[in-house]
Order: structure tokens, then sequence, then C-alpha cells
């Protein structure tokens, strides 16, 4: 592909495209930082936990875990280690596969996540839900929907949900 088959951003996509780069490095780096601070875990820590905790009986095959979190699979076995010796969750075969392993979230993970919740949920809405609208927040996430639909789909490690963020005001431009 030359230059001059490449459809280059105009100054609007540009400007959109600079925001998101921004937003997906900063808003991650600084829930990063009040996890580590305020429950001595990483952000990827806490959403490893958060996708264990909502798995049925909070299990998961670690490589089904790696997809939902993006992880590659040495990198969640590290995490996941880190985590056994906290005792907050267990590696076991799987008793249907014995090729593939089983993480589960311990008791004490799930305190260690539940404890974690509120500081970060906090976070979250002052990062970002505190300084847009009702209507900014549904139009995001009708963004979100859209690209997460588009070719960077993959596992979506969000629960299926019913667009409760259908807005009237919806701007269709």
């Amino acid at each position: 592909m030359t230059n001059d088959d490449v459809q280059w951003l105009d100054d609007q996509e540009r400007d959109a495209w600079i925001g998101l780069m921004t937003v997906l490095l900063r808003v991650p780096a600084a829930l990063d930082r009040q996890l580590r601070s305020a429950a001595g875990i990483t952000h990827f820590d806490y959403q490893v936990m958060v996708i264990l905790s909502e798995a049925d009986d909070r299990t998961l095959r670690m490589s089904h875990l790696a997809d939902l979190t993006e992880g590659s699979l040495p990198r969640l076995s590290q995490v996941v280690a880190r985590h056994e010796k906290a005792g907050w969750i267990v590696r076991h075969p799987d008793p249907d596969d014995g090729r593939s392993t089983l993480a589960t979230l311990t008791d004490a993970g799930f305190d260690t996540l539940v404890a974690a919740a509120p500081g970060h949920v906090e976070e979250v809405r002052r990062l970002v839900f505190d300084p847009l609208s009702k209507a900014q927040i549904g139009q995001l996430a009708r963004i979100a929907d859209s690209i997460m639909a588009g070719p960077a789909s993959g596992s979506d490690p969000r629960p299926e949900r019913k667009h409760k963020h259908e807005d009237k005001h919806e701007d269709k431009h």
C-alpha cells in the first residue's frame, strides 16, 4: 500500500482519534494509580477479579480469562500466580478437559474485590461520568457499542445488556 492508497484522517477524525487515544492512555493509568494506592492491586488485577466474580462459580478457563482481559496467557499466569500466593485465586485442572486449567476466585479474593470496589467506582465516576451529561453518557455507551461491533470486536467482557442507555435526544448526525 502506498501513501496514495491510504484514506488519511480528516481534521475531525484526527481530533477524535487523538482525544480517544488520550482517554485510553490516561484513564487506565489513573485507575491503576488509585487501585495501587488504595488496595495494593493493579487495574489488571482488578479486571481479572471482576471477570471471575461474574462467572458461574467464580471460575473460568485460564485461556478464556486471558481473552476476556485482553492479556496474554503468560501475563495472566503471572498475575494469577501472585493472586494464588495472596489466597485470592486457586488454579486447578479442568475436569472436562485435563489439558486446560481453571481459575477460581476465592472468598478472600472476592472480599478483596468488594473492598476495592467503592474507591474504584468513585474514581471511575470522577474521571469518566462526572464531566458528562446524561445525554453524553448515553452517546458514549452507543459509541462504545458501535466500535465493539466493528472489526475490533473480539471477546467483549461486558455482560449482555438491554440498551437502557437509549436516549430520546439521540444525536443522529
